[in-house]
């Protein structure tokens, strides 16, 4: 979301950058020995609740690594509507850049990484669902293991969800489905807490245009298709990030230790061991460097029982390849020892595509004028620090839907349907009162509504790889968006059907005109809009995908485990090979509470 430069000025003043340093002040405050029963590498979504899990039984000395800052004190960090304020061009950023990208016009832009407590989980847009039962149902099947099934992974959100009132107490019946969530978990969620004004047009328009668009009543209970209500990671106005809720619970326990500012350099090799019952001999990996920055000291940590990366898509197949874990010649042209040549380790990288399709309306309803003018922002920043109340306590949408290409569309004459099954989506609607539009500055005058069209089920694959053996450059990110012939025409239809919603009665008082090129007609036309205007919803995955056990590709088995190797595992949304029907938080914060039971039971 792109702020006014006079708004993102005034923002900036409240982002209070913590110091250096953190909740362990300097690594001298570790143990003597420099040792753990495990090592969680990296304060995200997921690692935040595996530090959580594994340290309630007291049993385990836990040590988390996290390379950013602190979310403590930072409004944007907590106030959900300016949360997309955080990303890009900010310290809580890894600041990332997309290569050029050839299927949109050899754009490059921004590819937002959270860096900070709660990593991606702090500096979202807080939208919360976990996906298609067939999204679990497929890989449950793809890798051979059942209990990645969406009738086994489901008892998870009963343990991770809190379910609570939204902001502004309104009556939520019919607005979501209370058996599909949880009342005791871990992170609060609820749904919008503050009218965008736009809310009863959108629900209008599910019924004027049911046939394709459908209401769907709750899309957390596994069947997404359908138009409805959005549930957020907020609680009481307030952002639900990993930090506030995992680690803030995890970190009151004195077997658990944190160290900020703390960036993993690469993983060491500690020996070999003769896996069971007849080998065969594989690395062990149960030590890792970190430090600083480039020129300060590196200190190297030891864990007694594992490793766990959750570092995210991008930074845990860096860590990899950096240690000698990856395709041999891309590791021999840097100069770095192969120690297991894995050629999966960093491709399979997936993303939504975001295509924002913008529309004028009618002066004075939208939300622009508060995105642009610091006069207006004041008041609404001391109402929610006042009430926790107001358009600062809710996210940046409140009605979303997943939905499908017709059976017949004529792509399936010559395409497999990517979707991993015939009740999970093709793309995705998005309703937002304001303008969106990623690397296009907001207008300094005039009233937008936006609909995001975002493709959920791209066949286009790309890849992370290293730039060089320097841990502290960033990595070659190539989501090789729209390449395909399916995902140009998935994004092609998808421009089409949005105009048709936007065609509906309910709209006919408000909007007023097309932005831009979504005025297109022709094929061709659109194609054009699609590649000057797509950019992503930064929900990267598939970089350290899951596999069979045995399988000879892939870089984790179904257990999480490298492959390959002892005392080693991954736990984040690189591990998932298909990109799911949701935003990618709730799955990962599911992919998280399966690991942490799993490594308990071991």
């Amino acid at each position: 979301m792109q702020f006014s430069t006079g708004l993102r000025a005034v923002l900036a003043s409240l982002l209070i950058v913590p110091a250096l340093g953190g909740l362990l002040a300097d690594v001298s405050n570790l143990p003597n020995d420099l040792t753990y029963d495990y090592i969680v590498v990296g304060a995200g979504t997921a690692g935040n609740v595996i530090a959580n899990r594994l340290s309630a039984n007291g049993n385990y000395e836990v040590l988390v690594l996290e390379a950013g800052v602190s979310d403590d004190g930072v409004l944007a960090a907590h106030a959900p509507f300016l949360g997309p304020s955080l990303t890009p061009g900010t310290p809580y950023d890894w600041n990332y850049t997309v290569a050029a990208q050839a299927g949109l016009d050899g754009r490059s832009f921004p590819y937002p990484r959270g860096k900070l407590l709660g990593g991606c989980s702090s500096v979202n847009y807080m939208v919360h669902q976990f996906g298609s039962s067939e999204d679990y149902d497929k890989l449950a099947k793809d890798t051979g293991d059942s209990s990645w099934s969406w009738k086994n992974i489901r008892q998870y959100i009963f343990k991770h969800e809190r379910i609570v009132a939204p902001a502004d107490g309104h009556n939520t019946v019919g607005q979501y489905t209370p058996a599909n969530h949880g009342t005791t978990g871990t992170l609060p969620v609820s749904l919008p807490g503050n009218s965008q004004g736009i809310d009863a047009r959108v629900i209008a328009t599910t019924k004027e245009q049911a046939a394709e668009f459908p209401f769907n009543q709750d899309m957390g209970g596994g069947d997404v298709l359908g138009v409805g209500w959005v549930q957020n990671s907020i609680g009481n106005g307030e952002r639900s990030s990993s930090s506030t809720t995992y680690l803030a619970e995890a970190l009151k326990r004195p077997n658990v230790d944190l160290l900020l500012n703390a960036q993993v350099t690469k993983l060491v090799q500690t020996g070999t061991t003769f896996l069971p019952p007849f080998g065969p001999s594989v690395p062990a990996f149960r030590s890792l460097q970190f430090s600083k920055g480039p020129g300060a000291p590196v200190t190297t940590v030891m864990a007694r029982k594992e490793i766990i990366l959750s570092a995210g898509s991008i930074n845990t197949p860096q860590i990899l390849l950096l240690s000698g874990i990856g395709p041999k010649a891309d590791l021999q042209a840097l100069g770095i020892k192969t120690i297991i040549d894995n050629p999966s380790v960093g491709r399979n990288l997936s993303d939504h595509v975001l295509l924002p399709n913008i529309y004028n309306v009618k002066s004075g309803e939208s939300l622009d004028n508060l995105l642009r003018d610091p006069a207006l922002i004041g008041p609404a920043i001391d109402q929610w620090n006042t009430t926790r109340t107001g358009v600062l306590a809710n996210g940046v949408t409140n009605n979303l839907g997943f939905l499908r290409l017709p059976s017949n569309a004529t792509i399936f004459k010559t395409q497999k349907d990517p979707a991993t099954g015939p009740k999970a989506s093709h793309w995705e609607l998005l309703a937002l009162n304001f303008w969106i539009n990623p690397g296009v500055p907001q207008p300094p005058a005039g009233d937008f509504v936006t609909f995001i069209s975002a493709l959920i089920s791209p066949t286009s694959r790309g890849f992370v790889k290293l730039a060089s053996a320097d841990p502290f450059k960033a990595p070659i990110i190539d989501p090789n968006m729209v390449t395909t012939e399916f995902d140009k025409f998935a994004l092609r239809e998808a421009v089409r059907a949005t105009k048709r919603f936007a065609a509906g009665s309910a709209w006919k008082d408000y909007i007023t005109s097309p932005w831009g090129g979504l005025s297109a007609t022709s094929d061709a036309d659109i194609d054009a809009y699609v590649r000057g205007q797509s950019t992503t919803v930064f929900h990267p995955i598939g970089t350290s995908s899951m596999t069979a056990k045995g399988a000879k590709y892939g870089v984790v088995d179904p257990d999480l485990k490298v492959k390959g190797t002892d005392g080693l595992r991954i736990v984040d949304a690189s591990i998932l090979p298909t990109i799911p029907n949701a935003h990618t938080q709730g799955p990962t914060y599911l992919i998280a509470e399966k690991a942490a039971a799993a490594i308990l039971n071991c």
